[in-house]
């Protein structure tokens, strides 16, 4: 099953609460929640502040995709406020393992995320490990909304789908960066499970009649 996870980061940060009702009564359930440090990546977003004030407004499932150079001091605060899934970066990160473990003894599950240049073998240990619930491909470089899908990202996602059924591994693959109503099915059919959007969910802030378009493409190409 493909599943959307609209990033927060393109909402209207003067009236959020209003976007997450409308992401919910459009039959979303996950949120993606892009925290950005101005270190690892030149933007600077939010919080975990931010995040466990929308906890009490929402069921929705937190995805906390950390763009941070230094991602484990987020983990206690993220998960007191209420977030279920943590992504790192692969790049960020000196000991992968220890990182995942930390997260997995929190009773979250964890992602790893990969800039388009990282390759995705190095992730083997962990993976077989059942360290790693979710690799994240990123399809632009990271720090901004808006960019322009990066071809490439299709061969590196079909890559690790064949990976994945190769060594019989059990995460899902999510891709971020780029998707629209015009590409996201040949990135579904490379073998993404999970698509964030951003910029074609919010846009002209029709979120609901944008969500409903976005779904019935997904309907009649898969």
């Amino acid at each position: 099953m493909i599943t959307l996870s609209p990033s927060l980061l393109s909402a209207n940060f003067a009236n959020l609460n209003a976007d997450i009702n409308t992401l919910e009564e459009a039959g979303i359930d996950e949120l993606h929640l892009d925290i950005m440090d101005g270190h690892f990546v030149d933007n600077i977003t939010f919080g975990p502040a931010l995040v466990a004030s929308l906890r009490p407004l929402t069921d929705m499932h937190f995805d906390a995709h950390l763009m941070v150079t230094n991602p484990e001091k987020l983990f206690s605060s993220l998960a007191n406020a209420g977030t279920g899934n943590i992504t790192v970066h692969a790049e960020t990160v000196p000991h992968l393992y220890h990182t995942l473990e930390k997260i997995k003894k929190m009773g979250l599950s964890a992602g790893v995320a990969l800039n388009p240049a990282t390759d995705f073998r190095n992730l083997i240990y962990p993976a077989l490990d059942d360290l790693i619930d979710r690799i994240l491909v990123m399809s632009v470089e990271p720090g901004f909304g808006g960019q322009k899908f990066l071809p490439m990202s299709l061969y590196k996602i079909d890559a690790i789908k064949h990976w994945r059924a190769n060594n019989n591994l059990n995460f899902t693959i999510q891709v971020d960066g780029g998707i629209n109503a015009d590409n996201i099915n040949t990135v579904i059919q490379a073998g993404a499970d999970n698509i964030v959007m951003g910029s074609a969910v919010f846009r002209q802030r029709k979120i609901a009649a944008n969500i409903c378009n976005i779904k019935n493409i997904i309907k009649q190409e898969n």
